[in-house]
């Protein structure tokens, strides 16, 4: 049997990638705003808002980098239009945070928060996907701080940034709220696979009530 030819593999790749999304070699660094210097000794990670036992809850980055680790192969897919596929994303499932601090019943949605106040809005059932983790490595090595070094969170399912760079926290909403780029035009989910890019895209339902 023979090796399928250079078109049917680009083909291949080209049938796992989200509409208007093109193969990635390499991995481009993108953000908005300078790269935060890391301090460990003032490093912490919060999850607030309307937690099951009311109380905030805190871990240093000593106790956070203890928690179990876990692996995820998932590609990554930019609102930019790359995309990059079969990495191994490394750190701390979302899933175990939610049930060492568990949201009140009647939680819909979370805020992600990172340095400089960046925050981006998540459904909880996007947040709570088995595949959705707060990644401290990128196939085996730690992440560098240009590409969210010590913690951002990876979901698969969604546009990249739906998953922050330098993440500091979560907080637990009764409500939908726009984070930093979805009050600035981008839409309120992010599904690359309905090519979900912009706000006016938005249906009703995709976006917080007025």
């Amino acid at each position: 049997m023979g090796h399928p030819s250079g078109r049917e593999s680009r083909e291949a790749v080209q049938s796992e990638l989200p509409p208007g999304q093109r193969l990635q070699k390499g991995w481009p660094v993108t953000h908005y705003g300078p790269v935060p210097k890391f301090r460990p000794e003032r490093w912490d990670f919060r999850v607030f808002g309307a937690t099951a036992d009311g109380d905030k809850h805190c871990w240093t980055h000593e106790e956070f980098s203890a928690l179990p680790y876990s692996t995820v192969m998932a590609d990554l897919h930019c609102v930019t239009k790359f995309s990059m596929l079969g990495a191994e994303w490394g750190g701390v499932r979302a899933m175990t945070i939610l049930e060492l601090a568990p949201p009140a019943p009647h939680v819909t949605h979370v805020m992600v928060w990172a340095e400089y106040g960046f925050s981006s809005n998540l459904r909880l059932s996007d947040f709570m996907s088995d595949r959705t983790i707060f990644a401290t490595h990128k196939d085996g090595e730690l992440l560098t701080a240009e590409h969210g070094f010590p913690l951002r969170l990876i979901v698969p399912h969604l546009y990249a940034w739906k998953g922050p760079k330098w993440v500091r926290g979560v907080e637990y909403m009764t409500a939908d709220r726009r984070g930093f780029w979805e009050e600035r035009g981008y839409h309120n989910i992010g599904d690359p696979w309905r090519e979900q890019r912009y706000s006016y895209q938005e249906e009703p339902g995709d976006g917080p009530e007025l």
